[in-house]
């Protein structure tokens, strides 16, 4: 009798346990990544190919023949990259990263495309709002000579429809970047990186 009754009551008292102690499936976690150490979860575009590749396209820039070329660094526009995958990309945070390190190798100086609006009004608030001696110059902005600009694509393939415990998809990244000169409008040098993941997903399972 007392078994059964101890068998009647397990689940309950399995539930009061489950409940008093918590499951850590179902407890919030965080923890610090080390960003030069963390896997990818996917094989979609994540942080870890912003930093790969970017790294990749300055390496090349820095060893190109065209940029070592140069005695003083040349002054650069950046007009952005043009994102032709299918996912949404900030391309603006690339594209930044890149200009920073070419502006800390010294190799490349840039103009703030994104700001001369700001610059402009700023400009007109001083020539009428402040002091001769405390306003900056009308005209004297840098101009580039060259401007930088390129493209991210996306191909992908999936596996078939055929009988299988798992799916697989494969997707490839390949980043252009071209410099252009300004005045005459040619390709002056351009650098290509590509990378490539595959990812296995089983079909039940969680």
């Amino acid at each position: 009798m007392k078994m059964r009754t101890f068998l009647s009551l397990a689940p309950a008292l399995g539930c009061v346990i489950f409940l008093s102690s918590g499951c850590a499936a179902f407890r919030q976690s965080v923890e610090t990544v080390d960003v030069d150490k963390a896997k990818p979860m996917s094989a979609k575009y994540d942080y870890s190919d912003l930093r790969n590749m970017s790294d990749e396209v300055v390496d090349k820039l820095l060893d190109d023949s065209f940029i070592q070329g140069f005695k003083e660094a040349p002054m650069v526009a950046i007009f952005g990259l043009e994102n032709r995958t299918t996912i949404h990309l900030d391309t603006q945070a690339m594209t930044d990263t890149i200009r920073r390190k070419l502006r800390d190798a010294r190799k490349m100086r840039f103009v703030n495309t994104a700001r001369r609006d700001d610059l402009n009004k700023e400009q007109a608030y001083q020539g009428t709002h402040t002091s001769q001696e405390n306003r900056v110059a009308v005209g004297k902005q840098a101009g580039a000579k060259y401007m930088m600009t390129g493209s991210i694509i996306e191909i992908s393939k999936q596996s078939g429809r055929q009988v299988r415990v798992s799916s697989k998809e494969e997707i490839y990244y390949q980043l252009t970047v071209e410099i252009t000169d300004l005045e005459s409008g040619e390709v002056v040098t351009d650098v290509q990186v590509e990378r490539a993941r595959k990812e296995s997903k089983p079909l039940i399972g969680w």
